[in-house]
């Protein structure tokens, strides 16, 4: 299969641009590279372009013969979403418009979204599943849902075949060592936690620790990157164009292990692998940050036949650990 991938030099878009090219397929990253690195593509894969160029859009899809769209590209910080928001509507939900418009253009009727466990906000049910209520509290999760709805509008009107995937916190890097977190400023827990060990910081700052769980800070659903790309593999293979009955409807899964971990725990797990001691500093809550998002992924695992890897977080730390060892300053560029 053909496919462009929309942000395919980010984090988690080039995670699966690789895992999809060594399951035999034919994935193009396309990347504006304002957050994306050139080296983490590999070699003839990368056309540099940004999605809010409908005609870059439309010569990419046509160059690539792409047959689907995994569309990642997309402003993902939600502090600076809060401080910001147009440039989070604009990027992200416009953006997105743009690209779908270019796929019409392009003839191309199949996409994967890269969507978000934001999106479900502060609801109090934990795990939670595909139909959990859905109520983001940040700008950026807002954003996610509107184009999940989008793209659902342009499916019943135009013709589309499409998944979304909301996925909970991306994390690890690939045992090969190819394939790291590279953020700029980094924004993640576990390398803002590894930076500590590596002497780039002093003290890793705990924000809130007065939340309703069990040791007082944020639960998340950490899922490797690996697992991840498994997922998307899956998915877009299940993916098919539209016809007159299936217009408009789509699947929805989350990717998560369904085991959460509060901040203190992945700090304690950052101990274990690198053998040092953390230094914490407690800061006030960030607006916008959900006590806990755990996921519930029977959906994926009995409709796609999906199969984590990593269901310790001690075993995706020390993935973290071998890529920000051997690359301190990330891919450098």
């Amino acid at each position: 299969m053909n496919i462009l991938v929309t942000g395919g030099a980010g984090y988690v878009g080039s995670a699966c641009l690789r895992w999809m090219l060594a399951k035999g397929h034919n994935p193009v990253a396309f990347d504006n590279l304002k957050m994306g690195h050139r080296k983490a593509v590999p070699d003839g894969r990368l056309i540099v372009g940004d999605i809010s160029n409908e005609q870059a859009v439309v010569a990419a899809l046509q160059q690539v013969k792409a047959d689907a769209v995994m569309h990642f590209a997309a402003a993902t910080y939600v502090g600076e979403s809060v401080s910001d928001p147009e440039y989070h509507y604009r990027n992200n939900i416009t953006g997105t418009c743009v690209l779908l418009n270019a796929m019409r253009k392009a003839g191309v009727n199949r996409m994967l979204f890269s969507s978000t466990c934001a999106t479900y906000g502060m609801n109090p049910k934990v795990p939670m599943s595909e139909e959990s209520l859905q109520d983001p509290c940040s700008p950026y999760a807002r954003t996610k849902l509107a184009v999940e709805w989008m793209i659902r509008d342009f499916a019943h009107a135009y013709g589309l075949g499409f998944t979304l995937l909301r996925y909970f916190n991306a994390s690890g890097a690939s045992p090969d060592g190819m394939h790291g977190e590279d953020h700029k400023p980094e924004n993640h827990l576990i390398p803002l936690v590894l930076e500590v060990p590596l002497g780039k910081r002093s003290h890793i700052t705990v924000f809130g620790n007065d939340y309703p769980t069990p040791d007082g800070t944020c639960i998340r659903d950490y899922v490797h990157t690996d697992d991840l790309a498994q997922a998307h593999q899956l998915a877009i293979e299940a993916t098919h164009a539209p016809t007159a009955t299936t217009a408009g409807t789509a699947d929805v899964f989350n990717i998560g292990t369904g085991n959460g971990q509060s901040v203190f725990e992945i700090i304690k797990a950052c101990e274990q692998v690198t053998g040092q001691k953390i230094a914490i500093k407690i800061a006030d809550r960030r607006p916008g940050d959900p006590p806990a998002l755990v996921a519930e992924p029977a959906k994926l695992k009995s409709k796609l036949g999906w199969k984590p890897q990593y269901t310790d977080i001690v075993k995706t730390v020390e993935t973290a650990w071998k890529w920000h060892k051997a690359n301190p300053n990330g891919y450098g560029d």
